[in-house]
Parts: structure tokens; C-alpha cells; sequence
């Protein structure tokens, strides 16, 4: 997905009510006006951006310019998985630091302009990599390595800064933080299955056995630092011209002060191999391009980021199985939501099945490592 910032928008779409399920053109632009200071917004046209799984995202165009909203989805959902404040916190707070986010403009509470908490940030050039490249981006084995290197870079860059220095030192409670982590998401699990997704007895059994194992063991956290929560490929926005390069990182609506291995877990599980165990293969239901020549693997990627860190990646299994368990729990409530007509069925749109694949991945790797 490519995000353009041109700036002007044809004659006949200013003024056109532009509705959508959780933003309204008109009221955003009358909000924008007033906030930005100039009448122009008032002719706004709404663009959702992205499948709309997780806080929702327009593109907002005006003869003032190109802008993107961010609000939580619609529906009952957990409040602190969607908290538009610490999102916008951390990003403004990571403004004047080497790990590249979009500027914040401008922010609601609630009401006005979306009747829920919501915030306005630039809209940055670039490129989102999702299940297949761009056409003409990153063509070659030389461009996938740096996009590889890049990630690792901008993440060892996120684990290096120190949150009081830049006023995040009570964003989180690092202290605890996996063992709180491993019951938050057992406590979604049981939403989930209350909300009506239907599990076999051999699925409920097996996500318990992992939940079991991983609170039984969990590891001595080595530094406390910015956590993103969700860190991934198609998570950052790319420079168009320069594949080695990212523009922004996305999505931070889980990010809090917690162990940094827990981002590099996750990453791994949504990786990619060329040639991988088919335990990891089932497990893939995020769309990711890094199985393409040229992109690092898992065993490349984990050694970089231990050069860049200087942390002890011995204890690593563990947090890529809690990484499988996290995500087999977040496509399970995605599911829920969906059967009880909460959203959009579209938002299911290849999550079905994901749930036992993604369990017998984190007992894999907690029983045979990372191969």
C-alpha cells in the first residue's frame, strides 16, 4: 500500500457528504477548520486506509492539504487496547528521536469530530509492504537486505532510548510486565469465547497448556525500554526511492514500557522464511513478503538485532511462543467480533483456522527453539 501526500483534490469532490462507518467527512472537516485554522478543511473527502482490523485510519483530503485520522474501531472493544492517548502520546514523545514517526497535528478527547477519542497526524510519502512488494519497489536481493536491516536498525533504535528522556517514564509498568502480559491475554482469550467464537475442546486445551507453560517460565526481563506492541513489516512506511530507509512507524496502540524481546518475538512469528519448518508455514495468516530472496532470515535477523541490542537472546523461545499466543488470541477476538456482529464480516477475510496453527507454533518452538 502506498500513501501519497498530494495535496489538491478534483473540483467535484469539495463538499460531497463522505460518510463512513466510523468517521464523517463533514464533521471532520468542520473540526480540522477549526483546530488547523483554516476554512479550507471544511472541504474534506474521507478515504479508509488499511483492512480496518485494529484502530481504523482515513486519509482526510481538502484543497488545504492531505492529513490522516486515527480512531478506534466501532464496537464494544477493550478500551486500553485502543487508547488514542497513549498512542499520540508516543508519538509525539518519539518526535525528536531517531525512530521516525508522523507529526502530530491535532487531537480530540472525545465528541467532536468521530463521537469517540481520535487524533490527526501528517501524512508521510512512502510505501506500507504488504503480502506482495509494490511493483518496481525493493526489486532487488541488495534492496530486500537493507529493507531487512532496516527494521532491525529503527527497533534496536526504539529498545535504545530511555523513556525519561523523553518524558515517558510513567507510560507503563515495565516491573511485571511479562507475567501481567501472559494473563491480560488469557483474560481476552475468555472474552473471546464468551463473545461466541466456537473452539473445539482440543483448541481450548492446547491455548491453556501454552498459557500454562509460558506463566510457569517466564524470563528474568534485561532492561525495561519503549515496547511498540505490534512492531511488523507492513507496520512501517518505507521510503519510495530508498527501500533501506523507513519514513514512519505505524500503529502504536500497544505500546507501553515493558521487555524489549517481546516486540522482537512478535516480529519473528509474522516473518517469513524461504524454507521453514511447516509449523511455522501453517502459522501464517498476517500477509508478509520477507520469504523473497534477498530478505534476511529469522536466524539472520535474531543476529543482528543481538549486534545492535548487546542483549542475551538465549531466552528468545519463550517470547516468540508468547508472540504466537498473543496473536492467536488478538485473530480470535477479531473472529468473535465478527460472529457476533460487532463488524464487518470483510474483517475475518482470511483469519479463519488461524487460531490452532498459531498454538501449535508456540509449543513448537518452546519444545525445538527456533528452527
Amino acid at each position: 500500500m502506498a500513501l501519497s501526500s498530494d495535496r489538491d483534490v478534483a473540483d467535484d469532490s469539495r463538499g460531497v457528504p463522505d460518510t463512513h462507518p466510523g468517521a464523517d467527512a463533514t464533521a471532520v472537516g468542520a473540526w480540522l477548520a477549526e483546530r488547523l485554522d483554516d476554512p479550507a478543511w471544511r472541504h474534506s473527502t474521507l478515504r479508509p486506509i488499511g483492512a480496518g482490523r485494529s484502530n481504523l485510519t482515513y486519509r482526510v483530503d481538502s484543497p488545504a492539504g492531505a492529513v490522516v485520522l486515527r480512531r478506534p474501531p466501532v464496537g464494544d472493544v477493550a478500551a486500553t487496547a485502543h487508547d488514542m492517548g497513549r498512542e499520540q502520546r508516543v508519538i509525539s514523545a518519539l518526535a525528536e528521536t531517531t525512530v521516525p514517526v508522523p507529526r502530530v497535528l491535532a487531537t480530540s478527547a472525545g465528541g467532536p469530530p468521530v463521537d469517540a477519542p481520535c487524533f490527526v497526524m501528517e501524512l508521510v510519502d512512502g510505501v506500507v509492504p504488504l503480502g506482495e512488494l509494490p511493483h518496481g519497489w525493493a526489486t532487488t536481493e541488495d534492496d530486500r537486505r537493507r529493507v531487512s536491516h532496516a527494521l532491525v536498525d529503527v527497533l534496536v533504535a526504539l529498545h535504545g532510548i530511555d523513556p525519561d528522556a523523553v518524558g515517558l517514564s510513567d507510560f507503563g509498568r515495565p516491573e511485571g510486565f511479562l507475567a501481567r502480559q501472559v494473563r491480560r491475554w488469557v483474560t481476552q482469550w475468555e472474552k473471546a469465547r464468551e463473545t461466541g467464537i466456537p473452539v473445539s475442546e482440543e483448541t481450548l486445551t492446547e491455548l491453556t497448556r501454552l498459557a500454562d507453560a509460558l506463566g510457569a517460565a517466564v524470563p528474568t526481563t534485561q532492561r525495561h525500554t519503549i515496547v511498540h506492541g505490534d512492531y511488523r513489516i507492513d507496520n512501517c512506511l518505507f521510503d519510495a526511492d530508498d527501500p533501506g530507509v523507513i519514513r514512519a512507524v505505524l500503529d502504536w496502540e500497544l505500546s507501553t514500557l515493558g521487555d524489549p524481546l517481546a516486540d522482537l518475538g512478535l516480529l519473528l512469528v509474522y516473518w517469513r522464511d524461504a524454507d521453514e519448518h511447516p509449523a511455522w508455514r501453517a502459522a501464517h495468516y498476517i500477509p508478509s513478503p520477507t520469504q523473497l530472496p534477498g530478505f534476511l532470515g529469522r536466524t539472520e535477523l535474531v543476529k543482528a538485532y543481538a549486534a545492535g541490542s548487546g542483549l542475551d537472546l538465549a531466552p528468545l523461545p519463550w517470547y516468540v511462543a508468547f508472540g504466537a499466543f498473543k496473536l492467536a488470541v488478538v485473530l480470535a477476538g477479531i473472529l468473535a467480533r465478527v460472529r457476533a456482529g460487532m463488524v464487518p464480516e470483510s474483517m475475518a477475510a482470511g483469519l479463519e483456522g488461524s487460531v490452532d496453527p498459531l498454538v501449535a507454533l508456540g509449543h513448537h518452538v518452546l519444545a525445538e527453539g527456533l528452527a
